[in-house]
Formats: C-alpha cells, structure tokens, sequence
C-alpha cells in the first residue's frame, strides 16, 4: 500500500524525486543531494498551542525522544504528540508508535514546531486503532520558510474502529505530510481531513491512501488550501476499494484557491475500486476569490483587505468545524486566525 519509498536521512540514494510518481509534484531529490549531518541536540522550550488541554505528552527534540516514544490508551485519554525542530542545516528522524486498545477513546493532539533554518526532518507515526476504539488526531505545523519536511503517518484500523484526522499546516520550503490507512471495514469509519495556508515560497503536500480491505466500511475526506504569492500547494488522494469490500462508502473532497497570479495548486484525486455495491465520488475545485462577494462586502464598508481574510477564514473554517472535540477545535480556530 506504500505511497513512498523508504526514506533514510542518511542514505540519499533513498531521498524520491520527481521520477517517482507518488512524488511528481514534490520532488525531495531536488532540494535535498546529500544526506544531511545529524543534528545536534536541542532543548524543549515553551509548551505548545495544545498545553492546556492536558493529558500525557511525548516529545521529541531534533529527533531525539524526552521520555517514551511509545504510548497505549485504555479508556478516555488525551495525548500531546509533540516533534521540536531547532536546527541549522542539519537533520534528524523521529519515530512514535500510539495504539488504542478495544473501546478506548484517544485524543491524539501531535504539533510540529520549527526553530532554527533549512533543517531536515523526517518523522514517523504509527497508530493501531483496534476494534471498536477511537482516535482523533489533530495535527498543526509551524516551520521556517527553508526547511524541508516530511511525515508519514501509518493508520491501521480495525473493524469497528473509528478514525479522525484533521491536519493543519502553513508549509515549509518542502513538506509532506503523508498518511496511509489501512481500512478494516465491518463498520470501520475513518475520516481525513486537511487544510494548508501557504505564503511566500512555501510548499505543502497533503498525500493519503486510503486502502478498503474488508465489507461495510466507510471514508470521508475534504481537503482546503489557500495559496498566496508563488507558494504551491498539492493534494493527492487515493482511495482503493479492494475485492470484497463491497459496501464502501468513500467520499473524497478538494478544493482550493490560489490568491496571486503566481501561486500553483497540483491535484490528483483517485478512486481504484475493484468491488461491487460500493457508494464512492470524489471531486477537486480550483478558484479565486468571489470577486462578487468582495465587491459586496466593500459596497458596505468593509476594507478589501479584510474582505479577502474574511472570505479566506470561512473558506478554511468548514475543515475546522468538522472537528467534534470543542476544546481541541478553539485551539485550532485561533492558531489558524493568528496566522491569517
């Protein structure tokens, strides 16, 4: 099911360019000829945006853990998954594995934060969603213009098992953010949301493959971005539909606006399904701004300035809103509103 090859800092021969096609739009070969040196230490600083929510923290600074690296929920948990990057020109890998035991309830609340200049990192997440738990996993990342990143998170849900996923991120000179979900069906609900707001130069890609492995499970997806001055945005979405899943319901959205004459979107959405009885669509806008609706809201007062941030807000909000923990979703709405 793999969208990548495996990456190893320290071997460059493993770093995908454009030639691979998972990586077309996102070519790490380019930017990245050599394998980095490994990053020194670094130290963990002020809490992040999620602090005040509680619960259990792992941490991560230039890849190096401050604690545990692994994490088991039973019950109702919140976890704050926390990787620090405060590097120059160096790079550094992470790696956590979380697991919900049957009927547990996990808020994963994970952070990316980004010191320093044109670093490296590269960090890993499993996660075991069993039969019958849930996990909802927030993801907000914040790095400097020059650095390169990449994620991939690796989801296995089992049947019965409930998935949520809203990711958030402002880009970086390269950044993937990637997940594939492995899909145990029988009632299995998974949903994958994204949104990256992006300025400057930055780049942001929001991979996810979602495999359907069994009967009767379901998939929803929107992805949102907004792409100023020469950044560039990508989106590539695949949802397989294996023999014998029959009753798949998997729905697949993207939709962006480019806000300069520079700026790019790139977006490959696709469904592979080789079972019968399914529901499945997907679908991918790409605009600009209501000109109507700015003339309107200036016709009443309103600086056109502030009409596009207001329109930009709204456009990015439906992502947000579709989050079901409340304490967890303010959090989201104000860091995204401070950096609009």
């Amino acid at each position: 099911m793999s969208a990548a090859p495996q990456i190893d800092l320290t071997n460059a021969e493993t770093f995908p360019s454009r030639r691979t096609e998972a990586w077309k739009y996102s070519d790490l070969k380019r930017w990245l000829r050599e394998a980095p040196e490994p990053s020194g230490t670094a130290l963990v600083g002020a809490p992040g945006p999620f602090y005040d929510l509680g619960g259990e923290a792992i941490v991560f600074a230039n890849g190096r853990p401050v604690g545990v690296t692994d994490f088991i929920a039973s019950g109702v948990q919140t976890l704050r998954l926390r990787f620090l990057s405060d590097a120059v020109g160096t790079g550094h890998t992470a790696a956590a594995r979380i697991v919900a035991r049957p009927g547990a309830k996990l808020l994963l609340l994970e952070t990316h934060q980004g010191k320093g200049s044109a670093y490296v990192a590269h960090n890993k997440v499993e996660i075991d969603v069993a039969r019958d738990a849930e996990v909802t996993r927030i993801v907000l990342i914040e790095e400097p213009e020059d650095a390169i990143s990449v994620t991939n998170a690796e989801v296995r849900l089992e049947a019965g098992g409930r998935y949520r996923q809203t990711i958030v991120t402002t880009g970086a000179k390269l950044q993937r953010i990637e997940t594939q979900l492995s899909h145990g069906a029988e009632g299995a609900d998974a949903r994958l949301d994204g949104l990256y707001l992006l300025k400057g130069s930055r780049h942001a890609d929001l991979t996810t493959v979602v495999d359907h492995l069994a009967a009767d499970g379901t998939t929803s997806q929107l992805t949102k971005g907004v792409v100023h001055d020469t950044a560039r945005g990508v989106f590539q979405g695949k949802i397989i539909v294996e023999r014998g899943a029959d009753g798949t319901d998997a729905r697949m959205a993207h939709n962006a606006l480019i806000a300069s004459e520079r700026g790019e979107v790139d977006a490959k959405p696709e469904l592979i399904i080789y079972a019968d009885d399914v529901q499945c669509a997907h679908g991918n806008t790409v605009g600009t701004l209501d000109e109507s609706a700015l003339f309107y809201m200036q016709q009443r007062g309103i600086p056109a300035d502030e009409a596009r941030a207001l329109l930009v807000q709204a456009f990015l909000f439906e992502v947000v809103d579709r989050i079901e923990d409340e304490a967890a979703k303010e959090v989201v709405r104000a860091w995204l509103t401070a950096r609009l």
